[in-house]
């Protein structure tokens, strides 16, 4: 049995102002229809034995996890929530430690995990299931696997694994050497012309067991601390809630770190199935279909005389005129123009807004919520007007605030209004008015989303001013 691990809790700041700590890149879909979450999942299908997943996720992304795990029919699949962010090892390790804990429905002592971010494209997903098929029985021996990428390219932006001479029959199989970290240009070449380098994906597979194993011996505390968050968990909902003291008080350290540059059980099976981390903008530049000057354009845009561009227009119309490699990404409140070759600094422009506390840093105009959605299209002194949708079946939380009143404008579709003592329903073109201080809720009744508008007035608007009395979300 492969159980799949995916690890969801990056932050893909490189790709702002599309991808942001609300939402990041791996829940955008920006190569296809489907996000890159669910790509990831997706190209397993066809490989015999893949169990449920286990999916590590940020706390703050619960809700958008569920939802696309639903969409593709994975109801049943685990979702881990990290208190606080510890990189990979520890990620792993709970979800290895969970894994163990449950029975397996076949009976099996030592199930494998294959750990794959979510975050990575595949041109060719067929290669990539036939290493990983190539990767079971040296797992199932013991070894520790990863993936090694067949290098294209003097890339200086990727950690490198330099192998020994293939220990099997089969030559994409061999015993790792040395873990070696971002080179500069002309190592990075050096490695190209030697042969025996590959990237390193960050994509592993190894039985429950040896990993454990391994972590236990290579770095205890690491073990220790996710032990106790994952003996003290709760279940929440749908969701499996480490326990967030025990979980901050570990060590953050990627599992290259704590186990595969030391452990002697370190094993590649080589991959070349047309990868890509989606690094940065010019990258997922090289992975998408160009035109004939080799520009990239999603949404509405307006090109003359420009080449090797990335445009990509969200809310409007973008041109651009006479210009050439150039990476610009427009969204509803936030402009992006750089170059392909300065594409990977742009983390330095979100750790700026961060440090000015701009909410551009971390949040869209439109936010998710798993009831819906909301986009504040307007706002001013002691004003805000909101566009919300609330999907079929669904019910926002009985709240009052204590610093605005609300007024609702349906749209379209039937609301379900809770206004103090009363409950009535507005269909479209109705509104009504909630004063400051009255406990409320909204609910959507029908079979459609239900859209309305909402102008919000008082002398503080922000989102923390909230008493929730009941809420189906646990929040």
């Amino acid at each position: 049995m492969i159980v799949p691990v995916i690890l969801s809790g990056g932050s893909g700041s490189r790709l702002w102002p599309l991808s942001r700590k609300c939402r990041p890149k791996q829940f955008l879909s920006l190569n296809g229809q489907r996000s890159m979450l669910q790509d990831t999942l997706e190209r397993l299908d066809g490989l015999d034995g893949v169990a449920d997943p286990i999916v590590v996720c940020n706390s703050d992304h619960r809700f958008v996890v569920a939802e696309q795990l639903r969409e593709l029919g994975k109801e049943n699949a685990t979702i881990i929530l990290e208190p606080v962010g510890r990189n990979t090892a520890p990620a792993i390790t709970a979800a290895a430690l969970v894994e163990r804990a449950r029975p397996s429905p076949t009976g099996e002592s030592d199930p494998l995990l294959l750990v794959l971010p979510a975050d990575h494209v595949f041109t060719n997903p067929q290669q990539l299931r036939q290493a990983i098929t190539e990767a079971v029985e040296p797992a199932r021996e013991g070894q520790l696997v990863t993936f090694g990428i067949v290098p294209k390219s003097p890339e200086t932006g990727y950690g490198y694994i330099r192998v020994q001479s293939p220990t099997r029959a089969s030559a994409s199989i061999a015993k790792v050497d040395q873990f070696v970290e971002k080179p500069d240009r002309a190592t990075a070449e050096a490695y190209l012309t030697d042969g025996r380098y590959f990237w390193n994906s960050g994509m592993f597979m190894f039985g429950v067991d040896s990993f454990l194993e391994e972590i236990k011996r290579c770095a205890p505390d690491v073990l220790q601390a996710v032990t106790k968050a994952c003996g003290t968990a709760l279940e929440d909902l749908d969701f499996l809630r480490l326990d967030a003291d025990a979980f901050a008080s570990c060590e953050s350290i990627s599992v290259d770190y704590a186990i595969m540059e030391k452990t002697t059980r370190a094993t590649v099976v080589s991959l070349d199935a047309g990868w890509n981390d989606i690094g940065s903008w010019s990258a997922l530049h090289d992975v998408q279909t160009s035109d004939e000057q080799n520009n990239v354009r999603v949404g509405d845009t307006l090109l003359y005389k420009v080449e090797n561009s990335y445009v990509h227009a969200t809310a409007r119309l973008v041109s651009l005129v006479g210009v050439s490699d150039l990476v610009v990404v427009e969204t509803a409140d936030a402009v992006l123009v750089t170059t392909h070759e300065a594409s990977q600094e742009v983390k330095r422009v979100v750790d700026k807004l961060t440090a000015k506390g701009r909410s551009e840093a971390t949040e869209h105009r439109k936010m998710y919520r798993p009831w819906g959605s909301y986009d504040s299209i307007d706002t001013g002194d002691r004003f805000q007007v909101k566009r919300i949708t609330v999907n079929p079946g669904e019910t926002l939380s009985l709240q009052m605030h204590h610093h605005r009143a609300e007024h609702w404008i349906v749209v379209s579709g039937t609301a379900e209004v809770t206004s103090g003592n009363e409950t009535f329903l507005l269909t479209e073109n109705q509104s009504t008015y909630i004063p400051l201080g009255t406990t409320h809720r909204l609910a959507n009744p029908g079979k459609v989303p239900l859209h309305l508008i909402e102008v919000q007035s008082g002398s503080y608007l922000g989102e923390d001013d909230i008493v929730r009395f009941e809420d189906n979300y646990g929040r």
